[in-house]
Formats: C-alpha cells, sequence, structure tokens
C-alpha cells in the first residue's frame, strides 16, 4: 500500500501491526447503523406486504422460459432447412429471445419500482414529524361583525404616539 493511500483512507502505516479490533462492539457503538438496520428490517417487513408480486413474477418467467423454448426450437429448425428459408425462421428466433429478454427486464423493473416506492415511503415516514412535536392551537369562531368590533376595540384601546 501506497503512502498516499494510507493518509487518504486514514490507516495506519503497512509496517505497523494492525490492532485487535471487536467486531461486536464496535457494530454496537455506532448509533446510526443500529437505525439504518431498523430501517432495512422496516423494508424487508414491507415487502410481503405488497399482494400480487409472485404471481406476476411466476407469469413472466412462464413466458420467457416459453419464448427460450421456441427460439432454441426454431434455431434447430432454421439449422435443417433450405438456406433461403432459413433467414426468415432465424428472424422469428431472434424475436422469441427478444420477448424473453423483454420478459425478464419487465419482472426486474417492477421489483425495482417496487422497492424504491418502499424506500421513499421509508424516507417519508423518518422525515414526517411526530403529532406530538407539532404545535398546537385554540381558536373561536367568530362573525364578521364581532370580528370587527373586536379589531375596533383594540385600535382604540392603544394609546396614539
Amino acid at each position: 500500500m501506497t503512502k498516499k493511500l494510507e493518509e487518504l483512507f486514514d490507516l495506519p502505516p503497512s509496517g505497523s501491526p494492525s490492532p485487535s479490533i471487536d467486531l461486536a462492539k464496535s457494530v454496537e457503538s455506532i448509533p446510526s447503523l443500529n437505525e439504518t438496520m431498523a430501517g432495512i428490517d422496516k423494508i424487508e417487513a414491507a415487502l410481503p406486504a405488497v399482494k400480487g408480486l409472485e404471481a406476476s413474477d411466476s407469469e413472466m418467467d412462464d413466458l420467457a422460459k416459453k419464448a427460450v423454448d421456441s427460439y432454441d426450437n426454431l434455431m434447430d429448425l432454421g439449422m435443417n432447412v433450405d438456406s433461403r428459408y432459413a433467414s426468415e425462421i432465424f428472424g422469428v428466433a431472434s424475436q422469441m429471445l427478444g420477448h424473453a429478454i423483454t420478459a425478464k427486464t419487465a419482472k426486474l423493473n417492477k421489483k425495482l419500482k417496487m422497492i424504491e416506492l418502499q424506500l421513499k415511503k421509508a424516507k417519508l415516514d423518518q422525515d414526517s414529524p411526530d403529532d406530538s412535536r407539532l404545535p398546537t392551537a385554540q381558536g373561536t369562531i367568530l362573525d364578521r361583525n364581532e370580528l370587527l368590533n373586536r379589531l375596533i376595540d383594540r385600535t382604540t384601546d392603544t394609546p396614539k404616539g
């Protein structure tokens, strides 16, 4: 390791022995890590709460498997037919492979979107203030005339200077 890397990462010099670290104590001593782990646990607990994801995933997997099987069959067929017909068969085979890739991509995008939404919700939950910290106020219902009378009374009671 070079001296610049040691300085950059604030590491001890490479010649000195590294101090032994009790990992359990160091993990517990970091309060933000515990909060982060609690947040991750909350997100993981929320993931199964969304219903219908598994059904859609299995459908996408089935569609991708069928498309790949069709691709394999068409490739075998294209190899066994006359060359003037093979190009069209190979074109359809490539479309089947494209459909398989699209199905897998849609499945992954849906999962990523769901995780993104849950992370946004967790951030909003974390950033939103508790109800106990909100300021409270008291109010009275007044009609227009009573409000005007109170305002007039205030202006006449204050000395002009």
